[in-house]
């Protein structure tokens, strides 16, 4: 089951969703082409409908002969996820991009701008995607078919998911929902305050969320498509970070949901943490960690984009594949992104693996004496990366991800371009981090050490990486998440929580255009609406700072 969902949105070619059709019964000419006026026709056509918003998250679209939904001039750099990698990476310690593309220098430096094209994708295809979610919606809001009323709140979470995003990253975005038909008007932001309009939009996410959970199928049912783990992760991450969105914290309640998580008994760590970033990820693989991801499949899901942009981003030519288990063998060694030397002192506890003195790069380039089974690191040419768009030959490798079988660096992926390795939205790792983080911040500090130990025994494999609750702080909660959860995503979103993002406390590599960092603006803490929208659309005013 792992890639039905995506396998149908690219299969259906044909599928078109036309909300604003006058006559709803018309019908097709092609018989293959979905309108409004025949969905109802088949029961397969409400999959193959649902499938497009799936699949509008992850790939680039269906337009003629394999087109991009939205019009790009490379159409695998803006999809979603590739786009919101680099917007949630890219401005970290955890990576540094090497070329030349418009845009992403700024990123690297922390020097953005209201016309960054990475935001202006991720802004559009995010709306793009609501769109798609509500006339999905509208359509299929009569329907008292219990598979159907389950499509649809699988679709509100979508819908949900991406507003989220929008929450996060620039706050303040245009609102619309199915009740607001596709046409010629200027769609409005919740409010013209900032704050205030952050404020409803969280409010508006949760009571969605609150809404769908009875109708989503049961923990670990549809794997997948977004079930009640999906929703309580969801929920589990507004409330963690709600003292940033709404300035009222919210731990009491993100451990509500991170206890249902956990005690649903249908999710469970893998042993082997690597099984979370390989070809065998998802539950048909076995694994029991991945609550909700995109899943891409190397036949039916073709393009760079997901976990297939992420491994060849990172590979270069001097790195062995048996060692790695890079697994792709067409078009590889794009030598992009590697993380900053800084983040080695996140990742590599120098005091336990070298006693206390600095890394031996040259006799020790993996770190194989680390215990920690979650680094997939190397030492480039150099740590040391000598400006922030130089070669990809310097820097910390990162090889994580892979298109090869968890443990195997012999069977191929069934592309040699393209992974199979699914894109991890929620792992049960991060519904048992939150939980930690949340009840320290509450005071159940016993809570919280059980939870960080239970996921560094899985690292470490023994209680030698254990903590006590004497060096449990901020710091470590924050390194810890980054040691768990690098490249997939999260780091911009956990830096800000801890307030490490922008301002002087912590720098890296290259923050804020400076060799070593520098202090940067808060305002950075979200971005920019991008000024293509402010220009066009008269109802948009721009974030502050901006």
């Amino acid at each position: 089951m792992k890639k039905k969902i995506l396998i149908l949105a690219v299969i259906f070619t044909g599928l078109m969703v036309a909300s604003c059709m006058k006559d709803l019964d018309v019908k097709p000419k092609d018989p293959n082409t979905i309108l409004s006026g025949n969905l109802f026709d088949d029961p397969a056509y409400i999959e193959q409908v649902m499938a497009k918003v799936y699949a509008s998250f992850i790939i680039a679209g269906q337009g003629a002969n394999g087109g991009a939904d939205i019009s790009a001039p490379d159409e695998n750099f803006f999809t979603t996820m590739r786009a919101l990698w680099n917007l949630q990476e890219l401005p970290t310690d955890e990576a540094i991009c090497a070329w030349g593309d418009v845009g992403i220098a700024d990123l690297n430096t922390q020097t953005w701008s209201s016309s960054n094209p990475f935001l202006t994708a991720v802004y559009q295809r995010l709306g793009l995607s609501i769109t798609y979610a509500n006339d999905f919606i509208r359509l299929t809001g009569e329907s008292t078919d219990p598979d159907v009323i389950r499509y649809r709140a699988e679709v509100r979470f979508l819908r949900a998911l991406a507003y989220y995003w929008h929450l996060d990253l620039f706050g303040n975005p245009p609102f619309t929902t199915e009740d607001d038909i596709v046409g010629n008007f200027y769609p409005s932001q919740l409010d013209t305050d900032f704050q205030t309009a952050r404020t409803k939009l969280f409010n508006y996410i949760v009571s969605e969320l609150h809404s769908i959970e009875d109708q989503l199928g049961e923990p670990g049912f549809s794997y997948p498509n977004a079930d009640k783990g999906a929703a309580w992760m969801l929920l589990a991450r507004l409330y963690l970070n709600a003292e940033v969105y709404i300035k009222t914290p919210k731990y009491d309640s993100a451990l509500i949901y991170t206890n249902k998580v956990i005690n649903s008994g249908a999710y469970s760590l893998d042993p082997d943490y690597r099984k979370n970033f390989s070809a065998d990820n998802g539950r048909d693989g076995g694994n029991q960690e991945m609550i909700f991801a995109w899943a891409q499949d190397g036949t039916n899901i073709q393009g760079y984009v997901g976990t297939t942009f992420i491994i060849e981003s990172s590979s270069d030519a001097d790195y062995l594949r048996a060692e790695d288990f890079h697994g792709l063998t067409s078009n590889t060694n794009w030598n992009g992104n590697r993380a900053t030397k800084h983040f080695l002192n996140v990742m590599i506890d120098t005091l336990a693996t070298y006693g206390g003195n600095p890394v031996p790069w040259d006799t020790d380039p993996f770190f194989k004496q680390s215990n920690d089974s979650r680094v997939y690191l190397r030492v480039k040419q150099s740590p040391d990366i000598p400006s922030a768009s130089s070669s990809g030959d310097y820097g910390i490798g990162v090889y994580k991800f892979t298109a090869r079988y968890a443990g195997d660096s012999i069977t191929p992926p069934s592309n040699p371009a393209y992974a199979d390795t699914d894109f991890p939205i929620f792992r049960y790792a991060d519904a048992i981090l939150m939980r930690a983080e949340a009840a320290y911040r509450t005071g159940d500090l016993a809570t919280a050490v059980a939870d960080v130990n239970m996921i560094r025994e899985r690292a470490f494999g023994n209680s030698s990486g254990n903590i006590t609750a004497g060096q449990l702080d901020d710091k470590f909660l924050l390194d810890e998440r980054g040691r768990e959860f690098y490249y997939e995503g999260q780091r911009r979103t956990d830096l800000i929580r801890f307030s490490e993002f922008t301002g002087g406390g912590y720098t890296w590599a290259w923050k804020g255009g400076v060799y070593n960092g520098t202090q940067t603006s808060n305002h950075l803490n979200v971005y920019p609406i991008p000024s293509e929208e402010v220009a066009a659309n008269p109802n948009i005013v721009q974030n502050p700072g901006y």
